[in-house]
Parts: structure tokens; sequence; C-alpha cells
């Protein structure tokens, strides 16, 4: 007979699970494999929803070995084997991280990274989207194509919609904010204005002056690319190629203009100091908010005060009521008057006949 410390021949046998054994585990590497560093997956829509899809054969490959450049996170252990990354893998199919899938034409135009056709442009380009269809068949094979259920970590999603509804709420209690907070937002949106302003004045002058010398330069040529994330806006910071054949006699058009305005800059100093002069006090004004002011500054001062009217203005508005009745009396009277002699004239006129 066994005795207590002794293990029984039951809980001998038993196998501790293994790490993508545990459904934990399981969305940990999910989490990865949804990143930048998993394996790459194309766009397609299923059920009139965007989704993301890839290959069997090719998520077992990333699997086993991951591709070049890769940063394997230190708290997942790596697959040794083909078959034990297909087993990870029927798991995920099992607990419905992902679905088999079937294509079935195309649909909706979409946006690509296709290279373009100049080095510094990034601008979209388009292609046709995949339709898939969910499959009948559950099982996880090589050949087969899946799409991504799981959608990932979504605490940063959360926390950024939580933010965007506390901004809105925050803007749209405005008329209630104190004079000191609106006065911050009126110098920082007017900063960023000018800032905006200056920044492109120089990108187009700077490309004007090296384009003359038959160069196109570029300071951020992404810059309004509204197809780009915001980092890639930045991407790359400067570019320099040189232009092509047939404008020469624009850029010597464009040099003589220059040169002109420079010359009379020099020999007119005092309109170009007046106009220097003109646009401080414009940005002075605009400052100050007296640019296009329409109220007087008691009226900015007492815009979050109820409006009532003062005793005087009442006593002026009674008195002007009185002298309207005065008024409207008179002419009662001369009225009555013209009526009376018509009248008489008129008893007159029948005692003659």
């Amino acid at each position: 007979m066994a005795t207590k410390d002794e293990p029984t021949t039951e809980d001998s046998d038993e196998v501790p699970p293994t790490f993508y054994e545990e459904e934990e585990n399981l969305k940990i590497l999910c989490n990865f494999l949804r990143t930048n560093d998993g394996p790459a997956v194309r766009e397609a829509i299923e059920m009139e929803k965007r989704v993301q899809y890839l290959k069997g054969e090719k998520l077992v490959n990333f699997l086993v070995e991951p591709k070049k450049g890769t940063k394997w996170p230190t708290n997942l252990p790596k697959f040794t084997s083909r078959e034990e990354a297909i087993e990870v893998c029927k798991d995920l199919c099992r607990l419905q991280f992902m679905h088999r899938s079937e294509k079935r034409g195309k649909g909706d135009l979409a946006v690509s990274r296709l290279q373009a056709r100049a080095s510094w442009y990034s601008g979209p380009t388009y292609t046709w989207l995949i339709v898939v269809h969910v499959s009948r068949v559950r099982d996880f094979d090589e050949a087969g194509y899946f799409t991504w259920m799981y959608e990932g970590d979504k605490t940063f999603s959360h926390m950024m919609t939580t933010v965007l509804i506390g901004g809105f709420l925050f803007c749209t209690c405005f008329p209630i904010w104190p004079n000191f907070l609106k006065i911050f937002v009126w110098y920082m949106s007017v900063s960023l204005l000018i800032f905006i302003f200056f920044l492109v004045t120089f990108r187009g002058l700077l490309f004007l002056f090296v384009w003359i010398l038959g160069y196109d330069f570029w300071f951020l040529p992404n810059l309004f690319d509204e197809s780009l994330n915001f980092t890639d806006s930045f991407k790359p910071v400067v570019t320099l190629e040189k232009t092509k054949d047939g404008q020469l006699m624009y850029r010597v058009g464009i040099a003589v203009a220059f040169s002109s305005f420079c010359y009379w800059a020099v020999t007119q100093p005092s309109e170009f100091d007046g106009f220097i002069a003109a646009q401080g006090d414009f940005i002075s004004d605009l400052y100050k908010g007296t640019l296009l002011s329409d109220m007087s500054q008691k009226d900015k001062d007492e815009i979050d005060k109820p409006k009532m009217a003062s005793l005087e203005d009442l006593l002026k508005t009674l008195d002007s009521d009185d002298q309207e009745e005065e008024a409207l009396s008179e002419e009662d009277e001369v009225a009555a008057l013209l009526d009376n002699l018509v009248d008489e004239e008129e008893l007159i006129m029948g005692d003659e006949e």
C-alpha cells in the first residue's frame, strides 16, 4: 500500500500541460502575431467588413522560423518543430482566434502601399480587395486561408476612445470656460496658424531658390499627404532631384522676377519698411483679438454676464413711450377739428339749398 508521501500511479502518469496549451498563453502569442513584427497579412472583405487574412503555410513558417529582424518576445518559448507549430495553429482555430476562409472574387477598391513613380512620393495607389467567406471546413490546413478574429489587446483603443469623448465634452463646454483658458486657446490657435503659414512659405521659397539652379529640393515633401500616418508624413526630411528638361525659360523668368523684387526692396527702403511694419501690426492685432473686432472691450469683458436693462434705460423707455402717446393724442385732436369743419360746411351748404 502506498504511503501518504509516495506518488500514486495515476499521478505519475499525468503529463503537465505545455506552455501553449493554456488559453491565456495563446492570447499572448496572438498579441505578438497581430503586431507589425508578426507575419504579413492581407486585407479582404468578409460579411461587408474589412478583415485581415493569411495563408496557413506562411503562419506555420513564421512560427518555426520568424522573418529576419523579428524580435521574438522573451516571455514566449520558441517552437522547436513544425508539428508543434501546426498543433498550436489547430488550437487557434478551435478557440476561434481565427477561422478558415475561402476566396470569392474581388470587392471594393482600397489604398495600397505600392512602389510610387518618384522616390519621394508616397501617395495612395489603389488595388482591389478580395472577398472571402467563412469556410465550412473548420480544420487547420497549411494550404488554406485563415482570417483573424482576434483583434488583440484593446486597452490602448479604449483609452484613446475615452480621451476622445472627454476632449469632445471639454470642447463643447467652451462657453463656460474661465477667461484665462479662453485666452490661452486663442494664443495657441494663432501661434499654430502663424507657424503653419511661415512653414509653408519657407518650404515654397526654399524650393524656388533651388529650382532656379536646376534641382527639385523639398523640405518634408510628404508633410501634407493625407494618405500617410503621422510619422510617415515627416519621412523623408529632404529630397533632391534634378529637374526635368524644358524648364530653363521658366527658371530664368522666375530668377528675373525675384531679382527685380530684391532691387525694389533695396532701392525703396521706406516702402518696404512700411510693409514690414504693417505685417507686425497685423500679427499684433491678431494676438490681441482686435483684427476683426465687432464689439467693444466692455462687451468682451462682460460676455459671460447676464444682460439686464439698467434703471436709466427703463426710465428712458417710459419717457419715449409717453412722448409717442402725446404725439398721437395731438394728431387725434387735429383730425377731430378737420372732421368738425367738414361737417359744418356740409350743414351750411344744405341750409343754402
